[in-house]
């Protein structure tokens, strides 16, 4: 078999079966990669405030490495922007936020960012925003995914109600450009340093407190299949060119099985027609012989 695997055709396919088992292994390596999920920066990293036009800039997708970062962000609430996002949860009790326009001091053309500025358990709370420069501290948080809002969700104490918090919404209720992310506000900080965010009065917005993401990975299941599934595929391109040579071999070797029984047919053929011809040739000769030899019978001599 070895004879036939060196011939310059399967040669020739071995190196196209390694390429593609190569590149099947690559694949199934990515895959493996991928498969499991990439964890979030550490909690002395993102529990450090940092300025938010020095960590993101608008427009710019809020990537994994960026977001749960508690950010410092000086500017000034829009008014009458505030929505209301519901339901949501404060210590297990359903409720809604109520979510404000911010401009952002310090951004490259004056965009706004949502401010979550606390949550309440009735719709009907109304707790207006602080008027003037303040700096809001709090944790970037990537946009949920818009959903659509029904006739029944709209107009709820004068504000309009969404079901996520989705920035590209939210644009379109503005007219302002924003950046694509939220902040969760845990502290409203006026000029003199007091707090005159939620909490700061009686009956209002109580504070939102978001916890910082598990600093853990998951398995993706999927992708593992799709590894394991790339290393099939090798395994396979390889058994393909065995089994491409072996039937090759095994065509060759009947070929010469069927030409050594021809060779033995033909031999043994051969060898009987020379052994007739032999023996006419003995009949002829003793034939030429005995009609050319003198008769002994004293009839046949007689005059």
């Amino acid at each position: 078999m070895l004879r036939t695997a060196l011939k310059p055709v399967w040669l020739a396919t071995l190196v196209l079966a390694l390429v593609a088992a190569g590149l099947f292994v690559a694949l199934s390596k990515w895959q493996f990669e991928t498969a499991e999920t990439n964890a979030p920066p550490p909690r002395t990293q993102t529990e450090q405030p940092v300025p938010l036009t020095d960590h993101v800039r608008p427009y710019e997708p809020l990537l994994a490495r960026d977001a749960d970062q508690v950010v410092t962000v000086p500017g000034e609430f829009l008014p009458d922007t505030d929505v209301l996002v519901g339901p949501r949860l404060l210590r297990g009790d359903e409720g809604f936020w109520t979510v404000s326009a911010f401009r952002v001091a310090g951004a490259p053309d004056g965009e706004v960012i949502p401010v979550v500025r606390g949550w309440s358990a009735g719709a009907d709370v109304v707790d207006p925003a602080p008027q003037g420069d303040v700096t809001v501290t709090g944790r970037l948080l990537p946009p949920d995914g818009p959903l659509p809002r029904t006739a029944a969700e709209a107009d709820t104490a004068d504000r309009l109600l969404y079901a996520s918090l989705a920035p590209g919404q939210l644009v379109n209720v503005w007219d302002e450009p924003s950046y694509a992310a939220f902040v969760a506000a845990f502290e409203v900080a006026d000029a003199a340093g007091a707090e005159v965010g939620a909490g700061a009065s009686e009956g209002g917005l109580e504070p939102v407190w978001v916890a910082p993401q598990p600093e853990e990975t998951e398995v993706i299941w999927l992708n593992v299949f799709y590894a394991v599934e790339w290393i099939l595929f090798a395994g396979f391109a390889l058994f393909l060119w065995w089994r491409f040579v072996r039937d090759d071999h095994l065509r060759d070797e009947r070929e010469r099985e069927l030409d050594e029984e021809w060779a033995a047919q033909w031999r043994a053929e051969e060898l009987a027609r020379r052994r007739e011809e032999a023996r006419l040739a003995k009949e002829r000769a003793y034939a030429a012989q005995a009609a050319a030899r003198p008769s002994t019978d004293p009839e046949e001599n007689r005059p």
